[in-house]
């Protein structure tokens, strides 16, 4: 079936080749006439421009002076305003006329004549204005009232009127070509069109020949079609229930590694508790070790909570612009701390480091996390290495990783000289729960954590690993182009002193407000308490002497943010302290605190609220 097209393809291969020459001789000469005329048309466009360059500078002329006139006459300064637009446009219309007669047929010598009658009339109208704004306002008059600023202006008129005559006679010719050569466009244009109709009628004869063979192959070709997409079709479901698959396996592996976690620390709660419980029933009191096991054990979920809300990207950020080598060189002394002697540390910080804008004690947290990963892999000791540079991710950088965006970033990489991983461990590494080490030796969280961080704040991490040469990690942040704020000087909390002061705490949930209200009172403050929005309302019109409002953020009805500006509104020098422990709410945007909210997450130690609220008061 294709040998027969083939052949009857050769058969009129010879009349195809005579018919396109003598249209291409056809459409030559259309196209030789096509440019003539586009020639001929930008001629004539050049010449309408002069013409309105030409009318332009007249007008500009005319505005000045009568936006002179009228500020003599009323002394307001807004009148002035065309005057001073003639100024600043009146140079630039005469530079294009004077390129103009460069390039054209345009007259220089009246150009000229043009440009020096313009100059004299507006030497005429600053000197007016200056004799005016002198306070000489009988010689400024007595200019207006005589020759010299009508002669400028007759001047201005007639030589204008020379040049649009000139320029008119010579459009007339230009636009008289311009019609013989479209006569003899439309000519070509029908020889054109007639050589096409020839040609189309001979290709419409021999395509009848040729229809029952292309439908012959037309029918094969979509019984090939039709066999293809079915498989296509197949491959695809196949290729559906492999991903989905996947994604299962991720969530299971992410479930069962939460459970696994929380089960343990969960057992070594409720296994505390119960023997306290026990001894307390048998008049025992040593139940220290018990409560500070299963206090251990919250603090440990608490703990995994966070990494979790880091590894999905949900936790509360509160940025701030950093020098990435100020922090690397304070961090000098907790890292040799946590690695021990065993690891050689080196910092090379790079000059004229740029600014980045992120939460500084999550980045410590997560170079904490990077160089403990580090210390793991180096059972034997090693060395240790942070550096800092400036770097630049490329389209094509960014082509080949595509969650990246092109830019200038801050680069903190971690080198280390341990065992290295091979490239299918190095897939896995950032998946949550994934570990390499031993039973009890990590949750498998600490590097989805600071790839869930780096992602939140708009960064980029890749890891480079060869197995026996050690790893690199390279965290990417955003170049900061703002203003550099001055960095606010705080003083630490005084937790030794007896607080004096009275706490609203507001709490929809009774056991949570039962166990904040009794930490309160431990730490010595005066405490109010209420449980939803319109009773603390009522508590702060009751109780003048509040100093600070403790409130969670997700409440039903009027939530906590709402809460503090009705309160504010009744008590501007209130302050205020948000607490929740979800981060998507009304202090939160996109894993950001607002600005100037003051917050403290769920789960808190009694330490940490003392802190916090002695923070905040003492502001």
């Amino acid at each position: 079936m294709i040998a027969r097209l083939r052949k009857a393809n050769r058969l009129q291969l010879l009349p195809l080749v005579l018919g396109f020459a003598l249209l291409v001789g056809i459409i030559g000469a259309r196209s030789y006439l096509i440019e003539s005329q586009r020639e001929e048309n930008a001629s004539i466009r050049a010449a309408f421009e002069r013409q309105h360059t030409i009318l332009n500078v007249l007008s500009r002329m005319q505005d000045a002076e009568t936006s002179q006139r009228g500020y003599l006459l009323t002394g307001e300064d807004s009148y002035l305003e065309p005057y001073r637009a003639a100024l600043n446009r009146i140079p630039a219309l005469m530079t294009a006329l004077h390129d103009a007669a460069k390039r054209t047929d345009l007259r220089s010598d009246r150009v000229e004549q043009l440009d020096t009658a313009i100059k004299d009339k507006l030497v005429e109208l600053a000197d007016v204005l200056a004799l005016y704004e002198a306070d000489r306002m009988s010689d400024a008059l007595s200019i207006v009232r005589g020759d010299r600023g009508k002669l400028a202006t007759d001047k201005v008129r007639a030589t204008i009127t020379v040049l649009l005559g000139e320029e008119g006679a010579q459009l007339a010719d230009q636009l008289e070509h311009a019609e013989a050569i479209e006569r003899r466009l439309s000519q070509a244009s029908i020889l054109a069109l007639l050589g096409v109709f020839a040609v189309a009628g001979y290709g419409a004869f021999t395509a009848r020949r040729m229809l029952n063979d292309v439908a012959a192959a037309q029918m094969q070709l979509n019984q090939t079609n039709t066999a293809l997409r079915q498989e296509i079709d197949t491959r695809e479901a196949a290729e559906a229930q492999v991903r989905q698959m996947q994604k299962m396996e991720a969530v299971g592996q992410l479930t069962g590694g939460i459970a696994h976690d929380f089960n343990n620390m969960l057992a070594v709660i409720i296994s505390a508790m119960n023997l306290a419980q026990r001894k307390l029933a048998r008049g025992e009191s040593d139940i220290g070790k018990l409560v500070e096991a299963a206090t251990d054990a919250a603090s440990r979920a608490a703990n995994l909570t966070s990494r979790l809300l880091a590894f999905s990207r949900q936790q509360p950020l509160a940025p701030q612009v950093i020098d990435a080598n100020r922090m690397v060189t304070g961090m000098s002394d907790i890292l040799r701390r946590t690695l021990g002697e065993a690891i050689q540390i080196e910092t090379i910080l790079a000059g004229g480091l740029w600014r980045t804008f992120a939460d500084t004690s999550q980045l410590e947290n997560a170079l904490l996390n990077l160089a403990v990963n580090a210390r793991d892999a180096m059972a034997e000791g090693g060395r240790l290495t942070v550096e800092t540079a400036n770097a630049h991710l490329d389209e094509r950088y960014s082509a080949a990783h595509t969650e990246v965006t092109p830019g200038q970033y801050v680069m903190i990489a971690v080198t280390d000289t341990g065992t290295g991983m091979p490239p299918e461990i190095v897939a896995k590494a950032l998946e949550p729960f994934f570990t390499t080490k031993g039973i009890n030796k990590g949750t498998g969280l600490g590097l989805s954590q600071v790839y869930g961080f780096v992602k939140q704040s708009g960064g980029h991490l890749k890891i480079y690993s060869e197995v026996g040469d050690g790893t690199t990690v390279k965290v990417y942040l955003p170049r900061y182009f703002g203003e550099e704020a001055q960095e606010e000087v705080r003083k630490s909390p005084d937790l030794a002193k007896r607080p004096t002061e009275t706490v609203l705490v507001v709490e929809d949930d009774a056991r949570v407000l039962a166990g904040t209200v009794a930490a309160l009172r431990e730490l010595g403050y005066i405490v109010v308490h209420a449980g939803e929005a319109t009773e603390a309302l009522a508590r702060i019109d009751a109780e003048p002497g509040i100093d600070l409002l403790f409130t969670d953020v997700v409440m039903p009805g009027m939530n906590g943010r709402k809460l503090a500006e009705a309160a504010r509104a009744k008590r501007p020098e209130l302050k205020v302290l948000f607490t929740t422990g979800f981060t998507r709410n009304a202090v939160v945007h996109n894993g950001v605190l607002d600005h100037g909210v003051d917050f403290i997450a769920k789960p808190f130690t009694i330490d940490m609220l003392a802190a916090k609220i002695r923070e905040v008061l003492d502001r």
